[in-house]
C-alpha cells in the first residue's frame, strides 16, 4: 500500500513504484493518490484531491473525508494484509495511518519524510516508534535522523529524475499559439483547492499589475495541478479577475511550461525546487489562515530563517519570500519587476539558484529509494 496526499508526493510515488516494479514485476499496488499512482497500475481507494489541505484549522472542514479515508485504508490494511506500508510526506495523516500498521505488524517504509528539523520536531520519537525506515531526500536530514536513532538513509532529491523540458523554449511557444517574442510569467498557486483560493485571485491581480506597468509584453502560463480540476480554477479566481491577461492555462508539460517563464510567482513547497533546477527565477508566497499562521508560530523551530526550501538549502536568501500580510499585488509586482528588468539582481538569483542544484546530488533517487523498500519486503 502506498499513500501520497499531495500532486508533489503522487508523481514522486508513482516513480517509486515504477523503480520497485522494474526489480520485482510481481508486485502490486494499492493505496491513496492522485492520477499519476492511478497511470502506474496503483488500485486507487481514495482520491488524494478530497483531503489535500494546508493548514492546522483548515483540517476541521475536511474531517469527514479524513476520517472516510482513513476508514477504507484501515480496513483494506487488515484484510488484504499488504507486505509493505509506503508513506510519501503527508505527515499528520501518514503517522496516524503507520500507527495502525505497526499495531497489526506491517513494516513502514517512509519515503520524503516530514520536515521535522523545521518544525513539531517531537516528532521524531513518533516517527521512530511508527516507521522502520526512512528514505530522506535532502543532504542534510540523514545525520538529522540518525543522530536520534532513527534508521534513515540519504536517496538524493526525486526531482533530479524527473525534472526536465522536452522542448525549447521557442517550440513551447508555438505549440501553445504563443509568440517566441513576449515574456512568460508563471502563476503557481499550488495543487490545493484552499491554496488556489487564497491565492490565486492575488496573483492574477499582481499579472494585471505588473502590464499595467511594464512595456514589455507579457504573457502568463498557469499549470493545471494533477490533484486539481480546470473548474475548480476557474471558480476560485481565474474567471473572476483574469480578464485582460493574455493568460493560458497549460494541462500537460508543465516543466517545458515553467522552463519557458523569464520568472514566476509560486507558493512555497516542492514546485520551488523543481523551479531552481530548471533555472527559472521566482517569488515565492506562503499564505494560510490567520489562526493557523498563529498555531503555527508556536510550533516552528526558531532557528529555521527561511520557509522556502531553496533558501532552506542555500542557507541564505536565493529567492524573495513574502509570508502572510506580505503576500499583496504590490509586493509580488515589485518583486517581479526585479527580477525581470534587473540584470544584477536577476544574474545573482540565477547563480544562487545554481548552487541549490548542486546541493541536491546526483539523480537516482527513486532506485535508490526503491531499494529500500524492498529490503523490507524480504
Amino acid at each position: 500500500m502506498i499513500i501520497a496526499g499531495e500532486a508533489s508526493g503522487d508523481l514522486h510515488g508513482a516513480r517509486l513504484v515504477t523503480a520497485m516494479k522494474a526489480c520485482r514485476p510481481e508486485l502490486s499496488f494499492s493505496g491513496m493518490g492522485g492520477r499519476e499512482l492511478a497511470a502506474v497500475g496503483v488500485d486507487i481507494l481514495f482520491e488524494a484531491k478530497k483531503i489535500a489541505v494546508v493548514g492546522i484549522i483548515e483540517v476541521f472542514s475536511h474531517l469527514p473525508d479524513i476520517l472516510a479515508a482513513r476508514k477504507i485504508l484501515r480496513k483494506t490494511l487488515v484484510q488484504d494484509r499488504p507486505s509493505l506500508l509506503i508513506l510519501i510526506d503527508f505527515p499528520d495523516f501518514n503517522l496516524m495511518l503507520a500507527k495502525f500498521a505497526k499495531k497489526i505488524g506491517i513494516p513502514v517504509f517512509y519515503y520524503i519524510s516530514p520536515q521535522v528539523w523545521a518544525w513539531r520536531s517531537g516528532r521524531v520519537k513518533t516517527i521512530s516508534q511508527r516507521v522502520d525506515r526512512i528514505g530522506v531526500i535532502l543532504p542534510f536530514e540523514e545525520e538529522f535522523y540518525r543522530s536520534r536513532g532513527v534508521a534513515a538513509d540519504y536517496v538524493g532529491h526525486p526531482l533530479l529524475d524527473s525534472v526536465h523540458s522536452s522542448s525549447s523554449r521557442e517550440e513551447f511557444c508555438r505549440s501553445h499559439g504563443i509568440d517566441p517574442g513576449t515574456t512568460c510569467i508563471g502563476l503557481l498557486p499550488g495543487s490545493r483547492k484552499k491554496e488556489i483560493s487564497s491565492l490565486l485571485p492575488t496573483l492574477l491581480q499582481a499579472g494585471q499589475r505588473l502590464k499595467e506597468k511594464s512595456t514589455e509584453n507579457l504573457v502568463f502560463l498557469l499549470p493545471l495541478a494533477s490533484t486539481v480540476s480546470e473548474e475548480e480554477i476557474r471558480n476560485n479566481g481565474l474567471d473572476e479577475f483574469g480578464q485582460g491577461l493574455d493568460l493560458y492555462l497549460i494541462k500537460e508539460k508543465r516543466y517545458d511550461m515553467m522552463a519557458a517563464c523569464a520568472a514566476a510567482v509560486v507558493v512555497s513547497g516542492t514546485v520551488t525546487l523543481e523551479l531552481a533546477i530548471l533555472n527559472t527565477p521566482m517569488v515565492v508566497v506562503y499564505k494560510v489562515s490567520p489562526r493557523t499562521y498563529f498555531l503555527g508560530k508556536l510550533l516552528v523551530n526558531k532557528e529555521i530563517k527561511h520557509f522556502s526550501l531553496v533558501n532552506l538549502i542555500a542557507a541564505k536568501e536565493v529567492v524573495p519570500e513574502l509570508l502572510q500580510e506580505e503576500v499583496t499585488t504590490e509586493r509580488i509586482e515589485e518583486e517581479l519587476s526585479s527580477i525581470l528588468f534587473h540584470s544584477e539582481r536577476r544574474e545573482e538569483m540565477l547563480q544562487g539558484l545554481s548552487y541549490v542544484r548542486d546541493c541536491l546530488g546526483k539523480p537516482g533517487a527513486s532506485a535508490k529509494a526503491a531499494q529500500l523498500a524492498l529490503s523490507l519486503i524480504d
